[in-house]
């Protein structure tokens, strides 16, 4: 969703701001009136490096409609991990803030989505029918780009870098198109288009500076692959009274653009890797003590979540073939809000944990239940009906365990494992046909009355990476990013409408991804309060159902994105360790 990243522009603003203004400061954290000079010398960033990067992206895929307007679809939504390779140089002036730079990068995904395309009155009049329309789907397995950056060094010592980046990008995506449910009647056809396209990036991240040969970064960037073509499979339409007509290939133009967030580690070559700052480098705050490796310290956090969500689901005609379909459900501006608490625990081995859990209510958007191949007389092609959702809602939980790789001074890197769990309700309480009305499905319109209730579980293992750095005196940025290898779903589908009323027990098993940051302020060493941004998606990759539990032997797939802001208000507890490492 478009709205995934925007909290990551929104911190780097802030960074930019803040750590502008933060000057030196003394273990407390309070500014430090005429600093000695070694506070201001601005650190080297000169050099090659290489790195690794890990995150989440969001990528779309326009398919152009050659048979006329749509009235929903032709937007295929892949969101999903990835993880690559970085390297580049940086060239500072001596005694300047500004850094220039080249970097490439290749990031390898695990991602597909699917989307209804061509869906299309077919011939236009005032007597038209219905195009059956196609399951389109598309499939982004690798990306890479080649860019220049120029940064600002801001922060302690210089060691925070902020900077924008831009330059072509490149990326291979496999997109099909299969037609749907055809009665029996018309042969299931299938066109491809697969090709690696060459396009623009546009970029902006932070970058901290954390030992002379390691550095953490937090990046977003947005990407444009051009158009290229995807030739449409042969397909048919159904006239008012029901009558087939049979539809020929025409061509569509295809436009794909990348949404990505990525946290990376990256080593300056030729740096001795264990090296750390001398003993006069400048302090950071007392607040940052449980980074130290040396004693205990308690978390404990209060938040607001506010967020927007998506789920869909995808009914296979048979159990041979799950790209073409018989049914969809889309549920989408899903805003949400909720509360939060957090806590985390520190130790003196470096072991960490670490979770939070939170509800709330559902209250806004929508669904789109799609149909192909209704029975008649008359026959209908193609049905989509609207309904506006009611209040409903969700709660979740996550616990991770993991342990520091690197720590030090105002920074700590570590691995963890964990688990995630989501529970949310959607309701329709209208229905009103935008496709076919001769389908006679909510036509007339259906008004404030239970029509669809979709009740989903979701369980997740997590794998995953976290970076926590210093970035000013009262400035912490914390991010980690999450692999789902393992992710288990089981929903319940209630069509009030049906008689008996219908009941759809469902399952599935597949993957996903998370990741979130947070940009915090310390008005003293125990109390802060930090914006974070959230982004989490999960999919199948095999999935069932039955009906009144009876097994419909067919292949479904389930999709769940959620993103939000969240507003977040900490408490450190840091009792006093005679081991604890002094800061200076």
């Amino acid at each position: 969703m478009q709205r995934a990243a925007v909290w990551l522009t929104g911190i780097a603003f802030i960074a930019l701001s803040l750590t502008s203004m933060g000057g030196p400061a003394r273990a407390d954290g309070v500014p430090v009136a005429n600093a000695p000079a070694a506070y201001l010398t601005v650190s080297n960033w000169t050099g090659a490096y290489v790195g690794v990067e890990t995150g989440a992206g969001l990528g779309e895929t326009d398919i152009s409609n050659p048979y006329g307007a749509s009235i929903f679809g032709d937007t295929v939504r892949t969101p999903g991990y990835l993880i690559g390779l970085e390297a580049g140089y940086n060239w500072q002036a001596p005694g300047s803030h500004w850094v220039f730079g080249a970097e490439g990068d290749i990031v390898f995904r695990d991602t597909d989505g699917t989307a209804t395309c061509f869906a299309t009155p077919f011939p236009v009049g005032p007597a038209a029918g219905m195009l059956t329309s196609s399951n389109c789907s598309a499939d982004p397995d690798w990306t890479g780009t080649l860019t220049g950056r120029i940064g600002y060094a801001t922060g302690l010592m210089g060691r925070t870098l902020l900077f924008a980046k831009g330059g072509v990008a490149f990326q291979h995506n496999d997109v099909d198109a299969t037609t749907n449910f055809g009665f029996g009647v018309f042969p299931i056809t299938k066109t491809s288009s697969s090709d690696t396209r060459w396009g623009w990036t546009l970029g902006a991240g932070v970058e901290q500076m954390i030992t002379p040969a390691w550095s953490l970064k937090l990046e977003y960037d947005y990407l444009d692959f051009g158009s290229g073509n995807l030739v449409t499979p042969a397909t048919f339409s159904t006239t008012p009274a029901g009558a087939f007509v049979a539809v020929p290939s025409r061509t569509a133009s295809i436009d794909q653009t990348d949404q990505v967030v990525k946290l990376g580690l990256n080593y300056r070559l030729g740096t001795d890797p264990f090296a750390d700052w001398p003993s006069s480098s400048p302090e950071v705050p007392r607040s940052s003590h449980h980074l130290l490796h040396s004693g205990w310290a308690f978390e404990a956090a209060a938040r607001y979540y506010y967020s927007v969500g998506r789920f869909q689901k995808d009914l296979a005609a048979g159990p041979t073939n799950a790209n073409n379909l018989i049914s969809r459900l889309v549920y989408d501006d899903l805003t949400a809000n909720a509360g939060e608490l957090y806590g985390r625990v520190d130790t003196p081995w470096g072991i960490f944990v670490k979770g939070f859990g939170g509800g709330g209510d559902i209250s806004g958007g929508h669904m789109n239940d799609e149909d192909w191949g209704l029975g008649g007389p008359p026959f209908t092609a193609y049905s989509n009906t609207i309904s506006g959702l009611s209040d409903t809602s969700m709660n979740y939980l996550t616990v991770d365990a993991g342990i520091d790789v690197l720590h030090g001074r105002g920074y700590k890197v570590g691995a963890f494992a964990g688990y995630n769990y989501v529970y949310e309700q959607y309701a329709a309480t209208d229905c009103t046909q935008i496709a076919d009305q001769a389908s006679g499905i909510c036509a007339p319109p259906i008004f404030n009355t239970p029509v669809i209730t979709e009740t989903d579980h979701w369980n997740s293992l997590r794998l995953g990476f976290e970076g926590i750095a210093w970035l000013a005196p009262h400035l912490k940025l914390t991010a980690d990013a999450a692999y789902l290898p393992y992710v288990k779903f089981s929903g319940v589908d209630n069509h009030w409408l049906r008689v008996p009323v219908l009941l759809i027990d469902e399952t599935g098993k597949g993957q996903g991804a998370q990741i979130e940051a947070m940009l915090s302020y310390y008005f003293s060493p125990e109390f802060s309060v930090g914006l974070g941004g959230r982004y989490w998606m999960m999919w199948t990759t095999s999935g069932s159902d039955t009906f009144n539990g009876v097994p419909t032997n067919r292949e479904d797939t389930f999709r769940y994105e959620r993103a939000g802001v969240f507003l977040q208000a900490t408490y450190l507890f840091d009792p006093p360790d005679t081991r604890r490492v002094p800061l200076k």
